[in-house]
């Protein structure tokens, strides 16, 4: 009989991380209990993010941090450090900074970490039993040990990226972009989907770092991800897909016109649509080597003649090298006329290795500051109006998890609100769980949430 191994694990950054987190944890085999208590594990892990300076400092300090509590409450126990952090920067580099820490996982050794931490776990169990060194991998269509809220999962198509975009680290970091197989994507979504990782699974949420690349060779365009949304579609049981990171190069008329005829509000192929515009300026775009540099204007109208009733993500990034007054005016201009349902915003980052990072003409950090703000506040009213069309409707809200300062309260979503980035549905009624998809009357709207009443 396998011994069990007590797990604590933190997962910082995006859901691509979350992702390879969860297929660490179910490749690590049956016998895992998970702990809220990193004083209490045998192995504590973390996947952490570099994307950016913020992101580093993040990760930095969750792992020193853990470094103090292993330390002082449970010497232990091994300290296992993993993800876009350990291949930025390189385990000798950070062994030197933080020699605390017991097994450095890059991703570029994703297939190997569950081996690499069954041997780490089992050099210090000394006379005791331990899991074999051989057992599953990382790879699409393994074990998974859920992390999210009840009712959805990430499904990750790819790993790489293979843009050039000046301010950007992810290909250093990660490599060129590697498509995974349809066949173990199909049946890790199908798992999910029946519950064999976990609570069965209503919504699939797909990512990777460029959506719209996956499976593409020269002159197939889209066509390898549309055949692969039409076998999730077939799912039985599936309630909901929607898809992130579109980029808007790759929204190609075959893929537009797959949406055409399959998404819908109240379908399972959702009408939403993540597009990282970046910028507005063809100036700015152009400077920052986006793959699509052109008017971003005639992206998003392709989209809504499309699909209408299509709600529309999208990041900006203020105070890139270069950017001026008027190039920021156009930005803030384009966002008050094109009316994203959804927009996120970041100041830029100067990253080391990255072109732009050794541009001459670099934006003071308080214009930085200045400008997102204003951006920020023009997207809330638009938020805000938005959203007040939605009072009186009946509505799918998919429910996430209860309110603990308010019992009988819920989170939950409803399809124009995706998980962790969007706003969200607080729900309340008698049939109301997680991981339910009820139906409820949309009392009243906020800034970017909505409250509904089943």
């Amino acid at each position: 009989m396998e011994q069990s191994l007590l797990v604590y694990v933190t997962s910082l950054g995006c859901p691509k991380n979350t992702v390879d987190t969860e297929r660490l944890v179910g490749a690590l085999g049956p016998g895992v209990v998970l702990t809220g208590d990193p004083e209490a594990a045998e192995l504590v892990l973390v996947n952490t993010c570099a994307f950016i300076h913020p992101a580093v400092e993040e990760s930095v300090d969750v792992i020193l941090e853990l470094v103090h509590a292993v330390e002082e409450e449970n010497p232990s126990a091994v300290l296992a450090v993993a993800g876009c952090l350990v291949q930025r920067y390189g385990a000798a580099e950070l062994t030197a900074e933080i020699p605390e820490v017991d097994l450095w996982l890059t991703p570029s050794e994703w297939p190997h970490w569950p081996e690499m931490v069954r041997e780490k776990v089992a050099a210090g169990r000394a006379g005791k039993v331990v899991p074999a060194s051989a057992g599953p991998s990382v790879a699409p269509g393994g074990p998974r040990s859920l992390s999210t809220t009840a009712g959805h999962a990430y499904l990750k198509l790819s790993e790489g990226c293979d843009h050039a975009c000046g301010f950007c680290t992810i290909p250093s970091i990660k490599g060129p972009h590697v498509s995974f197989d349809a066949d173990a994507l199909v049946e890790e979504a199908r798992a999910l989907v029946a519950g064999e990782h976990g609570p069965p699974v209503k919504e699939l949420v797909l990512v990777g770092q460029d959506l719209t690349a996956w499976g593409r060779s020269k002159g197939k365009g889209s066509a390898p991800l549309v055949g692969l949304l039409e076998r999730l579609l077939a799912i039985d049981g599936l309630a909901w897909l929607r898809t992130m990171y579109l980029y808007p190069a790759g929204l190609d008329d075959r893929l537009l016109d797959f949406y055409r005829a399959n998404a819908a509000p109240g379908g399972v192929l959702l009408p939403y649509f993540d597009i990282p515009l970046q910028h507005a300026h063809p100036d700015i775009l152009r400077r920052m080597g986006r793959p699509f540099s052109g008017d971003p204007a005639r992206v998003v109208d392709r989209v809504r003649s499309a699909v209408p009733d299509a709600a529309l993500r999208t990041t900006f990034i203020v105070g890139y090298p270069g950017e001026e007054a008027h190039h920021f005016e156009a930005l803030e201009k384009f966002v008050r006329e094109t009316r994203f349902q959804h927009m996120g915003a970041f100041p830029y980052w100067p990253e080391e290795g990255t072109r732009a990072a050794s541009m001459a003409d670099q934006v003071a950090d308080s214009v930085k500051k200045s400008r997102l703000k204003r951006l920020m506040k023009a997207q809330a009213e638009i938020s805000e109006e938005l959203l007040e069309q939605y009072v009186g409707e009946e509505m799918e809200v998919l429910v996430d998890a209860p309110v603990a300062e308010w019992p009988g309260l819920h989170k939950g979503r409803v399809w124009l609100q995706a998980p962790e980035v969007d706003g969200v549905t607080y729900v309340s009624g008698e049939e109301v769980r997680p991981g339910v998809l009820i139906r409820a009357s949309i009392e009243e709207s906020k800034t970017y949430d909505l409250v509904a009443l089943s």
